[in-house]
């Protein structure tokens, strides 16, 4: 369930129609819930109340605006983050440092310093090379850092293989059938408390069965673990569920992934992580653009908008399925091509799709783009990069400024020997 429906005709977010951000903001603009926001964390955290002991982690990369961050906080997410800048982002949201686990497969010796300054509460190591410098980086400064191990099942996550990263040829974390002896090296470190494992098999994952596989084998290497003489008090079981981008998907619950999760792992007798992203942020914001043109075609017309590949990559990336849906539909449906103005073939949203029948000037959303949208935005072509809107009922606020090209222009430069 989102907050974004039809009143009188006109989309609103809440109790703001979307026509009033337009005139007010202007076009394209990411615009998020604020209520949709809190109520996907609630649900989230209601679907493992099965589950003993959970920390709660979002995952930043999905959407890492700050005010999200604040709304999250708010709610007692902690954060998972994949770079210094993120984590800068998780503090200036205030998050607890505590509350902040460090995933990725390239953190560099600055971030592992950085984040050891502050004080985060766990580092997910993909390799052991990663695991003594940390080690050498705390001992060095009088300090330890607390860490996991991430291993990698080898299990199919059934979605794209972009977005997948639990297979053996994926480049995230170490061969479940080396971690027992690797672990026995990196726990006698001086500067590193490992305290147990972490998993992560992939994100928009439409069935739990891949999960539970990964989990099982990872239940397994726990008690493996423990049979060798390790500690094994916490188990990071990452994020990845995923969400309905068409008005006829089928997702797992998050209850019915926090009933998995209690049956799985029964007996673990451990702290149980997960790291959210989509699941939280998707529904909760939508892409609001504005029709330039409608262009005849050979088959089907062009619907030309002012959002473009740059502003939402993921239908260039992944063909990706967003719905297209007008702010003031009248009823009548078209088939067309929705594409954007950037100078590429693959800036295109939708071929030969049912939607609502648009004219030059209206107004229209992308749905579910709260999640992996403005983060993965650029400013391709020298195009202005989109800004972002909180609505929080009857109100709203800019959240990020749109970043226009004059102001991208000033911060380069010409040398000056090129001048002569």
């Amino acid at each position: 369930m989102d907050h974004f429906a039809y009143r009188n005709g006109v989309l609103h977010a809440e109790d703001v129609s979307l026509v009033t951000i337009a005139d007010q903001v202007g076009t394209p603009v990411y615009v998020y819930s604020r209520a949709t926001l809190d109520r996907h964390a609630r649900v989230f955290r209601e679907g493992l109340a099965g589950v003993e002991r959970v920390h709660l982690a979002y995952a930043i990369k999905a959407n890492p605006n700050v005010a999200v961050l604040r709304v999250l906080a708010n709610a007692g997410y902690g954060a998972d983050v994949v770079s210094g800048g993120e984590l800068a982002r998780a503090l200036a949201a205030g998050i607890p440092a505590q509350d902040v686990v460090f995933s990725g497969v390239g953190k560099t010796r600055g971030e592992l310093e950085q984040a050891l300054n502050v004080g985060i509460g766990q580092f997910n190591l993909e390799l052991e090379e990663e695991g003594q410098v940390l080690a050498a980086i705390a001992a060095a400064g009088g300090t330890t850092a607390a860490a996991v191990l991430r291993v990698n099942p080898d299990v199919d996550a059934g979605t794209h293989a972009k977005i997948s990263t639990g297979k053996k040829e994926n480049k995230f974390g170490v061969a479940i059938d080396q971690a027992i002896e690797m672990y026995g090296r990196l726990a006698g470190l001086p500067g590193l408390n490992l305290r147990g494992i972490a998993i992560h098999i992939g994100s928009q994952l439409s069935d739990l069965a891949p999960l539970e596989a990964a989990y099982i084998r990872v239940g397994q290497l726990v008690g493996d673990l423990r049979a060798a003489g390790h500690r094994i008090d916490r188990v990071d079981l990452g994020g990845g569920l995923g969400v309905p981008y068409r008005s006829d998907d089928v997702m797992p619950s998050p209850a019915a992934f926090g009933a998995m999760v209690a049956r799985v792992t029964a007996g673990w007798d451990v702290e149980l992580m997960f790291e959210p992203g989509r699941v939280i942020a998707g529904n909760a914001g939508v892409l609001l653009t504005k029709v330039i043109w409608v262009k005849p075609g050979v088959r089907h017309p062009y619907v030309i908008v002012d959002a473009a590949m740059n502003d939402l990559a993921r239908p260039a990336l992944y063909d990706a399925y967003h719905d297209f849906a007008a702010v003031m539909p009248t009823g009548a449906k078209m088939i067309a091509n929705i594409a954007g103005p950037v100078c590429e073939s693959g800036d295109t949203f939708a071929m030969g799709r049912t939607i609502d029948r648009v004219a030059s000037g209206d107004l229209a959303v992308f749905r579910t783009a709260g999640a992996y949208g403005a983060t993965m935005a650029s400013t391709y072509n020298s195009r202005a990069l989109v800004p972002e809107v909180m609505v929080d009922g009857d109100r709203y606020a800019v959240v990020a400024d749109r970043i226009h090209p004059a102001t991208i222009l000033a911060a380069e430069r010409v040398p000056e020997w090129l001048k002569a």
